[in-house]
């Protein structure tokens, strides 16, 4: 007999419910780790200074301003509980070591150097619980070098090589318009504490955990690193003309059409010729296409712009072509897709502020994981985790 799935609010069905953590961390990286473990159903403390809290807090993405914090503190320390403590206050200190013996779970993002002087490295927390899984992000890793660095994203970015990949070739080095170093590092810490979790229920023994912003990103550049180290290390050449991607050839692009933009992905040429009415793109020899592209690449956006994109959706679709319209945000928000995918979640304080976000884009026995408490005061729960744990 078939039975109904939980509801997305029975607290039972996420697999980290009863897993405790304590987010050290300020900005992105770490916080947005302790979001996902969150989301899973982990309870998650907050670590701020008394007063100002989390910097992060007063990171103004725009003029919008939630709850008396900016939109993007909401985002990535929405249900979490806070609790406030002066590191440099013994009192306060010797209250978190006390919360630390009791947590399953520790994200810290310090500059290298601050955490070991506080003694909550994790050769020292691990002498009172080595059942701690601890997590850490730096922004260099190893790296002596860069190590006194500031571990922010654009700086990371530079660092990585990444900057020469988006853009047209004539065009300067050109930075993802995301803190894409943050979350790829949040995610990648975020994966090594799981598994730590998973390794910890059969061992009975915790682990250090660590990653750092410039891993994360030469980790995401894997495909083409790979190239390059095999390749005799050619640096990457992009597209003079509406580059997408540096290693491939046309006509992967976007490219105007007589009323928006349309993206084509890899193709076989002479079919897309066919369709398009453009002899010219009768080539099938793959290297003549990449040596070639950026003609090739032309030829197709002026005859694109001929018609409308719904008029080329309409032959590009029936041919099984891999093509996409460019959607801004008012034309992706507008489509059934993004209904159906249901991706926005609403969160509040109950006092009537209110803030829209994205949900966790993981999903769980088909189900998919919202909450609905918006990121907390500094040092709301504070009294309440000092008289829960006897601190």
């Amino acid at each position: 007999m078939a039975t109904s799935l939980p509801s997305d609010s029975d607290a039972l069905r996420k697999p980290l419910n009863g897993v405790l953590v304590l987010d050290f961390s300020q900005f992105l990286s770490g916080s947005l780790a302790t979001l996902r473990l969150a989301d899973l159903g982990a309870r998650v403390i907050k670590i701020e200074r008394p007063g100002t809290g989390d910097i992060c807090r007063l990171l103004y993405l725009s003029d919008t301003d939630a709850h008396g914090e900016n939109t993007l503190f909401h985002a990535i320390n929405r249900n979490k509980e806070s609790y406030a403590a002066d590191l440099k206050d013994p009192g306060d200190l010797g209250r978190l070591r006390g919360l630390i013996s009791r947590a399953d779970v520790m994200v810290q993002n310090f500059r290298p150097g601050v955490i070991e002087r506080l003694k909550l490295d994790y050769e020292h927390v691990a002498q009172a619980n080595p059942r701690l899984v601890y997590g850490a992000v730096t922004g260099y890793g190893n790296a002596k070098q860069w190590r006194d660095r500031p571990g922010q994203d654009l700086l990371a970015q530079a660092r990585s090589g990444i900057m020469w990949l988006s853009g047209d070739r004539s065009d300067p080095p050109t930075p993802m318009a995301l803190a894409i170093a943050d979350m790829l590092a949040g995610h990648g810490l975020c994966e090594g504490i799981l598994a730590c979790l998973v390794r910890r229920g059969t061992t009975n023994r915790g682990g250090l955990v660590e990653t750092s912003l410039i891993e994360a990103l030469l980790d995401f550049q894997f495909e083409v690193l790979t190239t390059y180290m095999n390749d005799g290390h050619r640096p990457p050449r992009r597209s003079a003309y509406r580059n997408a991607h540096a290693y491939l050839a046309a006509p992967y692009g976007v490219y105007d059409t007589a009323n928006g933009f349309l993206a084509l992905a890899m193709t076989h040429l002479p079919t897309l010729g066919s369709l398009l009415d453009l002899p010219a793109l009768n080539i099938s020899d793959s290297r003549e296409s990449f040596l070639q592209r950026d003609k090739i690449k032309q030829s197709i956006a002026a005859r694109l712009k001929d018609h409308s994109t719904e008029h080329w959706l309409k032959i590009l679709d029936a041919a099984d072509i891999w093509c996409a319209e460019v959607l801004d945000w008012p034309k992706l928000f507008a489509t059934e897709a993004f209904r159906e995918i249901d991706m926005v979640q609403k969160l509040t304080d109950g006092q009537g502020s209110e803030v829209l976000t994205t949900r966790c884009p993981v999903r769980l026995d088909r189900a998919v994981l919202k909450s609905q408490v918006l990121a907390p005061r500094v040092g709301q729960h504070t009294e309440a985790i000092q008289k829960e744990f006897g601190l």
